[in-house]
C-alpha cells in the first residue's frame, strides 16, 4: 500500500514536471517565425510592385531618347543633303537652317545625356 502512495505521489510529481515541457515556448516561437517570414514575403510582394512603376519610368525616358536620336538623325541627314552654291543665297539659306536644326538636336541630345544618372 505504502508503495502505491508512493508510486502514485512519484507518478503526480513527473507529470507535474513534465506539464510544463516548452509547449507554450514551441508555440510562441513558430508563431514569431511565422510572423517574421510574413515580414519577408510583405518585403517582396512590395519590391514586386514596384518593379511595373520602373518599367514605365524607363520606357518614358527611351521614348524621349529615341525621340532625340531621331531628330539628330534627320538633322545629320539634312544637313547632308544641303548643297551650297556660293551664288545662290537661298541654298545657304537652307545651310544655314539645316545647321540651325542640327544644333538644336544636338543641344537636346546633350541635354539628355547631362541628365542621364536621373
Amino acid at each position: 500500500m505504502f508503495r502505491k502512495i508512493l508510486f502514485l505521489l512519484v507518478v503526480a510529481v513527473s507529470m507535474s514536471q513534465l506539464s510544463g515541457c516548452g509547449y507554450n515556448t514551441l508555440q510562441s516561437q513558430d508563431e514569431e517565425i511565422k510572423a517574421q517570414w510574413s515580414e519577408v514575403l510583405n518585403q517582396y510582394q512590395r519590391r514586386a510592385d514596384l518593379v511595373p512603376n520602373l518599367v514605365n519610368t524607363v520606357k518614358g525616358f527611351a521614348e524621349q531618347e529615341r525621340e532625340v536620336l531621331i531628330a539628330v538623325t534627320e538633322a545629320r541627314s539634312r544637313v547632308g543633303q544641303v548643297r551650297v552654291d556660293p551664288g545662290d543665297p537661298a541654298s545657304l539659306q537652307q545651310f544655314e537652317s539645316a545647321q540651325r536644326d542640327m544644333g538644336s538636336a544636338l543641344s537636346r541630345l546633350l541635354v539628355v545625356a547631362e541628365n542621364y544618372p536621373q
